[in-house]
């Protein structure tokens, strides 16, 4: 059974103010994943030493990756990656819109790979919205729109995850159920699983949304000291079946 672990890492600095690429490895690496997303991802930036994290992250898990880097300052990047034990290619990467005379916005981007789950192909999809709700809802429109989810290509099996910054009572986050299922609410979880702050979960602003053909079979999120110290996200945990229709 396929296994999704999604993962804002806070570039690889955790709760306790130390930056530990081996450590995120050694969250993730307990859960044996499949497919991993990833936000918040520093590559080349002098703040976390110049180290290229998804590869970092990426070799200690043996895995291939992708990464797209929404913001670049000259040689630096900072941005989202998908990584997979399975055969893969990137289909798309790129911005995500934004809204002017805000300071302070990052800008926000998404990458798609078609990962083979034996001899199925699954759309993968990875984000991470902004922090205005103007913002995320122009954001998520554009993810359900001809670009990306509403592209001829994306078609079957299809999962888009990551860090959307908004809670299941906001309008983007109905804009994505009107096109996807919501993986907790597919389950019925009650209460839900948590991801943020990482000490103390309390809130729900990382998510996993799925197609009719993937059946969700449990979801969760681990609480494990390392996982609570590691970074300020915890990761989330997806298990699941493809069921063609």
């Amino acid at each position: 059974m396929p296994r999704l672990l999604t993962y804002n890492v806070h570039r690889c600095v955790g709760v306790d103010r130390k930056l530990d690429v081996a450590r995120i490895v050694g969250v993730i690496a307990e859960h044996e994943p499949d497919i991993v997303c990833l936000q918040e991802l520093d590559v080349g930036r002098a703040r976390t030493g110049h180290v290229d994290q998804a590869l970092a992250i990426a070799d200690g898990l043996a895995m291939t990756f992708h990464f797209h880097a929404a913001m670049r300052v000259e040689a630096e990047q900072y941005g989202d990656a998908i990584l997979t034990l399975r055969p893969e290619r990137l289909v798309k990467s790129g911005p995500l819109p934004t809204v002017h005379g805000v300071p302070g916005l990052e800008p926000r981007g998404a990458l798609w790979s078609v990962i083979d789950l034996d001899g199925v192909p699954l759309n993968v999809i990875n984000t991470h919205l902004g922090l205005v709700p103007r913002e995320q809802r122009l954001q998520a429109a554009a993810l359900v729109g001809p670009e990306w989810l509403g592209h001829p290509d994306c078609t079957g099996p299809t999962l888009l995850t990551g860090d959307f910054n908004a809670t299941s009572m906001t309008r983007p986050y109905q804009t994505l159920v009107r096109h996807l299922a919501d993986c907790q609410r597919s389950l019925g979880l009650r209460p839900t699983v948590k991801t943020f702050p990482s000490s103390f979960p309390a809130i729900r602003i990382d998510h996993c949304f799925t197609s009719p053909e993937l059946t969700v079979t449990s979801v969760k999120a681990p609480v494990s000291p390392l996982a609570r110290m590691a970074s300020d996200h915890l990761p989330l945990i997806v298990d699941f079946e493809i069921t063609p229709r």
